[in-house]
């Protein structure tokens, strides 16, 4: 086992540094490029997906360097030149990076961050940031279907245990705050990214104890503040809430206090919730809050909700923090444009596939905004030189369509991606993890309900200006026209 500190710079697919090596080979390792980053469809048929990762693609950004050992490694290979390894080893950023904040509702076919930079370097970076920000993009778009599921009741992230490693836990936790969750169970999230941590209690603590009743009596004595008693054990209606009710009324109601719940983890929930609330309200104890957890998810919280379930909070873990009906994102990483002489040549990538061709050139996108209702309209994907003049009407094109336009009248735009680096330095201010959550909210606020409709969401459109239709289409027939005649 190496006793070598992780370096994220080597966390990279082998084939970028091949390409580097042979850029620079090639002489075309400083020629600027630009990548953009999308995915193409939402995770489990939404209408929407939420940004999120992208505090952790500026940490390793910023950090980003080949140490000695590193480039040894690189040497035993026996198949990198020198100068390329003399280039690892005084690496560091230098290029540009726009992205939309994080918390940010984003739609298919659309740039969630660009990357502006000298091709080697630009290709250094493509593994990690996709890793990145499909990972907690795809848990923050799940927290966000099951939070909206629980219609305002409190939902805490409970995964740790079921995630696929420690990174997943930590900042699967982290997104899933972004997404919506009230809090975590994970405490080093809480420690590192100020997610607030808590729980209850397990089984085993109540097994310690000779009885039911002292296990509980105890815990309220040592935490009489925060009492959660987990109350099925044995047998959650005979002894579970019955000596919840005893230990409340003896030991927290005497002392004023009545933020106290108990915990429903296994068996039929709606109908134990139902029972074990009549109990507590039959005891005076109407303050009593019910957390329900057991493998949930929007749609088992749907149906309990359908089902006249009596809970407050959901705690819920496996289906959440590995996405379960779901668990790829998909985001990728895409050439749109080169620089030539200080002109900027626009790229795309062809296939058969009408989904997977690409949007050329160097892109800015904005959001259309309905000022009657003030919702979001549309995306509109524009070359980076164009403007939108809000008092004429806009026409736009759909990419996925060889007619079907719209134009729209009376409305506002707003860029979404925002300069994250230039020059290789850090000139955004990066938010605080409150700062974003609360941002997603107001964001999605914006959206049709109908674009949030779990099932056979509205389609919210991605669509192009004309001059980018236009570029788009031209490199198409091109390319036709090159390949009809070999």
């Amino acid at each position: 086992m190496s006793d070598k500190k992780e370096n994220f710079a080597m966390l990279c697919d082998f084939y970028e540094f091949t390409m580097g090596n042979g850029y620079l080979k090639s002489g075309i390792d400083k020629k600027t490029t630009y990548f953009d980053v999308f995915f193409r469809n939402v995770p489990d048929g939404g209408g929407f997906a939420i940004a999120a990762g992208l505090e952790q693609v500026i940490e390793y950004v910023k950090d980003l360097h080949f140490d000695s050992d590193d480039i040894a490694y690189f040497k035993s290979k026996n198949i990198f030149d020198e100068e390329f390894l003399k280039y690892l080893s005084t690496f560091k950023f230098t290029g540009d990076i726009y992205a939309v904040p994080e918390g940010t509702p984003v739609f298919p076919n659309e740039p969630i961050l660009i990357v502006k930079a000298p091709a080697s370097e630009a290709q250094i970076l493509e593994t990690f940031i996709l890793l990145t920000l499909n990972h907690q993009s795809l848990i923050a778009t799940k927290t966000s279907r099951i939070v909206r599921a629980a219609n305002g009741r409190a939902v805490l992230e409970f995964g740790s245990r079921r995630a696929q490693g420690p990174d997943a836990a930590v900042l699967g936790a982290r997104a899933a705050y972004i997404g919506g969750c009230a809090g975590t169970a994970c405490t080093l999230t809480d420690e590192l990214y100020k997610v607030p941590a808590g729980g209850t209690m397990a089984h085993s603590w109540v097994q310690m104890f000779d009885s039911e009743y002292e296990a509980f009596k105890t815990y309220c004595e040592i935490y009489p503040t925060n009492a959660t008693l987990l109350v099925d054990t044995y047998n959650t209606l005979k002894s579970g809430v019955p000596n919840a009710i005893r230990v409340f009324k003896e030991i927290l109601i005497p002392r004023g206090i009545t933020n106290f719940g108990i915990r429903l983890d296994s068996g039929d929930i709606a109908y134990l919730s139902k029972k074990a609330r009549r109990m507590l309200d039959d005891a005076g104890l109407k303050s009593c809050k019910i957390v329900a957890s057991n493998s949930l998810d929007e749609y088992s919280i749907l149906a309990l909700m359908m089902e006249g379930a009596k809970i407050d909070t959901f705690g819920v873990g496996e289906r959440l923090i590995t996405s379960e009906s779901n668990p790829i994102f998909g985001c990728v990483y895409k050439l749109a444009a080169v620089e030539e002489n200080g002109k900027i040549i626009p790229k795309i990538k062809i296939s058969e596939d009408a989904a997977k061709i690409t949007n050329p050139h160097f892109k800015k996108v904005y959001r259309l905004f309905d000022n009657a209702s003030g919702k979001a309209v549309a995306d509109l994907l524009c070359v980076y030189d164009e403007k939108i003049d809000e008092t004429k009407p806009l026409t736009i094109f759909d990419p996925m369509s060889t007619w079907k336009t719209n134009t729209l009248t009376n409305f506002k735009a707003r860029e979404l991606l925002v300069s994250i680096f230039k020059d290789g330095k850090l000139v955004y201010n990066v938010p605080s993890i409150e700062e974003v959550k609360k941002y997603s909210q107001e964001e999605l606020n914006l959206l049709w309900d109908e674009v949030k409709r779990f099932d056979n969401p509205h389609r919210y459109y991605v669509d192009l200006s004309k001059k980018l239709w236009d570029i788009k289409g031209e490199l198409i027939h091109k390319i036709a026209d090159e390949i009809r005649s070999l």
